[in-house]
């Protein structure tokens, strides 16, 4: 349905979105990931025209959208803090873009049923947004984004104004409001595990370039370079020698490097890498460690809770090879 092709957007010299290239197919859900400052709200906005473009071409079903004016692509926004109007109830918030359209008072009134029933939030229709919590408010925007049932839904950081529990818990809410209401989204964020919650598919962006995209699991187990391992959540890149043992006690073959994320090396009594440990420390979860492996180096590692251990013991540990990738990487240029 979308098709971005070769897009750029320049302001001045700089170019904020480089020769960016992008196809959101129906009914999905894209995250484009990626630091503050790398252009991803940029390509957001000159998707849905307000931006306008240097080069290359934005367009839906084949047809070209320049020169459409934001109000006429048929494609909704909801931004991170909702932007609800706060003297209309939770209904009339709504129903706001219906009754600009001059729908008729029975189906706002049904459709608005509809929706606050899709969004879990049946009975909130006289509420004002200052009573609701920041996560009902963020529901009631997406009600309000998908009243007019657009053809492509743009969601810009949509939980970063949350605290970690609710975005968590609303992040696999939103996702299943999304594919119950058959919507094509796109979603631009900051956050890996947001975007691994909400979407099907991730597009990986960095200082204005795509730099890598897929299904979110390909993305997550290949990722193309040191920068985007490190990104999307691992926490060391090994190389050479220290990739090879690591490889070796997974009884993987050996490759020139390997992304590791905090937990992938975990204590157990039957592993084949010895370590000493330099710092523990308990969290709701796990213990989680700082070890010296030999041949390897300093390394982050996991007990299960209970586990005794304390700084200077030996201890030996097991790779869990869901917790590593493999990817071709080198240093992003």
């Amino acid at each position: 349905m979308l098709q971005i092709d070769d897009v750029t957007v320049r302001y001045g010299d700089n170019a904020a979105v480089d020769h960016v290239s992008l196809d959101l197919a129906p009914g999905q859900v894209l995250a484009v990931l990626g630091p503050s400052g790398c252009g991803k709200s940029t390509l957001l906005r000159a998707i849905a025209g307000l931006e306008p473009i240097t080069s290359g071409s934005i367009s839906w079903d084949g047809a070209d959208l320049s020169g459409v004016a934001t109000h006429r692509r048929g494609f909704a926004l909801m931004f991170q803090d909702g932007q609800l109007f706060a003297h209309l109830t939770v209904a009339r918030n709504v129903a706001y873009a219906l009754r600009l359209r001059r729908t008729p008072s029975a189906r706002v009134a049904e459709r608005v049923r509809e929706l606050l029933d899709l969004v879990g939030l049946a009975g909130y229709d006289d509420r004002l947004p200052g009573t609701l919590s920041g996560g009902e408010r963020q529901r009631v925007a997406l009600a309000r984004a998908l009243a007019v049932e657009p053809r492509l839904i743009l969601l810009d950081e949509p939980l970063s104004a949350l605290d970690a529990s609710l975005r968590e818990r609303l992040a696999g809410e939103l996702r299943e409001i999304l594919h119950a209401a058959g919507t094509t989204a796109l979603l631009v964020t900051h956050d890996h595990e947001e975007a691994f919650a909400l979407a099907d598919g991730l597009a990986v962006m960095r200082a204005g370039r795509v730099v890598q995209q897929g299904a979110i699991d390909e993305v997550w187990r290949e990722p193309v370079d040191e920068d985007t391992a490190l990104f999307l959540g691992y926490a060391r890149v090994l190389r050479d020698e220290a990739a090879r043992r690591v490889l070796d006690a997974a009884a993987l073959p050996p490759a020139h490097a390997v992304a590791l994320r905090r937990s992938a090396l975990v204590v157990d009594d039957a592993g084949p890498l010895r370590a000493v440990v330099e710092s523990a420390r308990v969290t709701p979860d796990v213990v989680r460690l700082v070890v010296g492996v030999e041949g390897v180096g300093t390394v982050d590692a996991v007990a299960p809770l209970g586990a005794r251990v304390a700084l200077g013991d030996e201890v030996s540990l097991r790779v869990d090879v869901t917790r590593l990738a493999v990817p071709p990487i080198t240093a992003a240029p």
